[in-house]
């Protein structure tokens, strides 16, 4: 599991947004030292994620509860399930269930889906990529569940890699324009940063190879054009598919022979799994 300052500052939001000045259904009716145990249960099919974050949840939560985790993060699971129980105060579990669910349904969500599409590219030297579309504030996490349904991470934000794309080319006056200004830029600040840049058309892959980058995102082709471009680029970098592929489409674009495709479905388009959090 991650660590980050961003992360238990989610936890730590996601907790002020739902108790706020106390949970009051709970507070009311449930005796202050009565023990409970409870079960997250699979009611779906899929790849589990989130199970990490979830004993961190209760951690940082209540120290008390004990979990006994069964199930991992990228286990394939199917309905019936038992990925972990967890024993304790009884306010403690009814006040972290519905975080830990949310995170847990929409993680593994993400996780299930990610294998979905590396299931297609199977026999094929093709990987998958996130990209930036994301929920704000769960980028780290939903990153994680890419990484944990099979694929890979593109980059995490604006701050660690180049991606010159076709609004940085039109600003800066063309392709050439652009990728010379990031290269003094990055030499003027002593960084040193992977440079890709997108390409509409054969003609600004031409150009673009004029120049040493890592990577050139060849967006928005068919998969006919698209094996063009590889040809042409032949081996002088990394080669990036990306543009309304689907998973009717993907296969095609793999076989073109491109390196990595990004798909921004993985984390913008996708139904949380079913899982629930029972007492027993």
């Amino acid at each position: 599991m991650i660590e980050s300052p961003l992360i238990d500052a989610v936890i730590d939001i996601a907790f002020k947004e739902d108790i706020g000045d106390g949970d009051h259904t709970t507070l009311s009716c449930i005796p202050h030292d009565l023990e409970g145990r409870a079960r997250l249960l699979v009611k779906q099919d899929g790849i589990l994620c989130g199970v990490e974050l979830a004993k961190k949840i209760f951690a940082e939560f209540d120290p008390s509860l004990k979990m006994n985790q069964i199930l991992h993060d990228g286990d394939a699971i199917k309905k019936g399930d038992i990925a972990f129980t967890v024993e304790g105060k009884t306010i403690s579990i009814l006040q972290t269930e519905r975080l830990v669910l949310n995170f847990m349904q929409r993680l593994s969500g993400i996780a299930t889906q990610t294998h979905e599409y590396v299931k297609l590219l199977e026999g094929t030297n093709t990987k998958i990529l996130d990209t930036r579309k994301t929920t704000p504030g769960l980028r780290l996490l939903e990153k994680y569940a890419v990484k944990i349904g099979g694929g890979e991470n593109h980059r995490i934000g604006l701050y660690d890699m180049i991606l010159i794309k076709d609004n940085h080319i039109d600003y800066a006056g063309g392709v050439t324009q652009a990728i010379t200004k990031t290269k003094e830029y990055l030499k003027a600040k002593g960084k040193d940063l992977k440079i890709e840049v997108e390409a509409r058309t054969l003609a600004e892959i031409e150009e673009i190879l004029k120049f040493d980058v890592e990577r050139i995102l060849i967006d928005n082709f068919t998969p006919e054009e698209t094996k063009k471009a590889v040809a042409l680029i032949n081996g002088k970098c990394k080669t990036e598919s990306s543009g309304g592929i689907t998973k009717e489409s993907i296969r095609a674009y793999a076989e073109a022979g491109v390196d990595y495709i990004s798909v921004g479905a993985l984390t913008h388009h996708i139904s949380s799994l079913d899982l629930s959090l029972k007492a027993y």
